[in-house]
């Protein structure tokens, strides 16, 4: 059987972070999305997505597919019913369509000629940014019993303090030395090659990834991420980092997610709290206004290929796109488009030109090519965006 993830009707909701990915590719948790379901089926997949990320994302089509929504994370009871579709049967959860059997001789899907079947457990739908932190800590738990059934962890080193160590798990190659890692209030999850240097304090849940480090003294606790090849310091609460991000120094970021190719610089803080306690609002790309989200923490949402100068600050529930770079004293602007340069002091659009020239570089340290795929969806963003850059 042939599976294929579609983005389903969350893809703007979801911006900036689906500007340069499908929602497959999404990361919350150990895992994007995209990995889950594979896991799970033991099958690869492909996307159904916008025009201009297909050859980066292709989708392959067969006789017979199984559809399936991205933005909803599998459970293995979820996965079973899954297997077991046949012809005009679709899941559903309320009115959300989950998986549903196509063939490719089918012009168009009408539900009322399918068998719908409820799904009646619980299940995590990815439907907005915030929801990425905010479900981080179930993610993490049920990526980490996913990953480590059956298998035995890497040894903990003498010079590891640690509490909880059953709920520990070292991939081959990482490296811990003199660190504190209390998994009581949640798994800790240490990729291959991954490292973790002298003085670290960890409190789970916390997923790193493949290559990831944790720098000297840093902090660590609230359900955090770190995505493949990611390096992080200084204090971090709750957050998500996709990969190949930097967070390298001290400063404090919380209930916050980053796409990839980010840099935040030394002494970069973020507030995730109103002074007066208040719901926090971030900027919705589909209504063009700020709308509320239903949270009292809520703070930095920054795009891929964004970065910030050192001493950064960041105002609650601010906005970050694509390709934007962030400098200057005083408090940006809660929302900042993609492809903008400046600060508090006001802001100019960011040139492709020179945006590509930096991209090469970054790319280049971590032995990826920014090659003509990335600056075709890089050169797409950029007019997409162009609505918003109202300086």
């Amino acid at each position: 059987m042939n599976y294929i993830l579609f983005d389903g009707d969350v893809r703007t909701s979801l911006l900036p972070f689906t500007y340069t990915r499908p929602v497959a590719d999404i990361r919350v948790g150990i895992l994007t999305i995209r990995e889950k379901w594979e896991k799970y089926l033991g099958l690869t997949t492909t996307t159904i997505t916008e025009e201009y990320l297909e050859d980066k994302y292709p989708m392959v089509e067969m006789e017979e597919n199984i559809m399936l929504n991205a933005s909803f994370l599998p459970t293995s009871e979820l996965v079973d019913m899954v297997k077991k579709l046949k012809k005009n049967e679709a899941i559903f959860k309320g009115e959300d369509v989950i998986a549903f059997y196509s063939v490719i001789e089918q012009e168009e899907v009408d539900f009322n000629n399918y068998t719908q079947i409820e799904f009646e457990e619980n299940i995590i739908k990815i439907n907005n940014t915030w929801d990425i932190f905010s479900n981080n800590d179930v993610a993490i738990r049920q990526d980490f019993e996913l990953l480590t059934e059956g298998r035995e962890s890497q040894p903990i080193p003498d010079t590891v303090q640690c509490i909880g160590k059953e709920n520990i798990f070292i991939e081959e190659g990482a490296k811990l030395t003199f660190a504190t890692l209390n998994a009581t209030t949640g798994p800790i999850y240490i990729g291959k090659n991954a490292e973790i240097m002298e003085g670290v304090m960890v409190r789970g849940a916390l997923a790193m990834c493949e290559n990831s480090v944790l720098k000297l003294g840093a902090k660590i606790y609230g359900a955090t991420t770190l995505g493949p090849s990611c390096k992080v310091g200084g204090e971090v609460n709750n957050s998500v980092f996709f990969g190949n991000s930097n967070k390298g120094h001290d400063g404090y970021l919380g209930n916050s997610v980053l796409g990839e190719w980010c840099n935040l610089g030394a002494d970069t803080n973020n507030s995730n709290l109103k002074n007066n306690y208040a719901e926090v609002r971030l900027w919705n790309y589909e209504t063009g206004r700020f709308a509320k989200t239903g949270l009292q923490f809520c703070g930095l949402i920054m795009g891929d290929h964004s970065k910030c100068g050192i001493n950064t600050m960041f105002n609650t529930g601010t906005v970050v796109g694509v390709s934007a770079n962030i400098f200057g004293s005083g408090f940006p602007r809660n929302f900042i488009p993609s492809f903008s340069w400046g600060g508090a002091s006001g802001f100019t659009e960011y040139k492709m030109s020179k945006v590509s020239e930096v991209a090469e570089v970054v790319m280049k340290r971590r032995n990826v090519v920014y090659d003509e795929q990335e600056h075709k969806i890089l050169s797409t963003v950029f007019e997409q965006s162009k609505q918003y850059r109202n300086y």
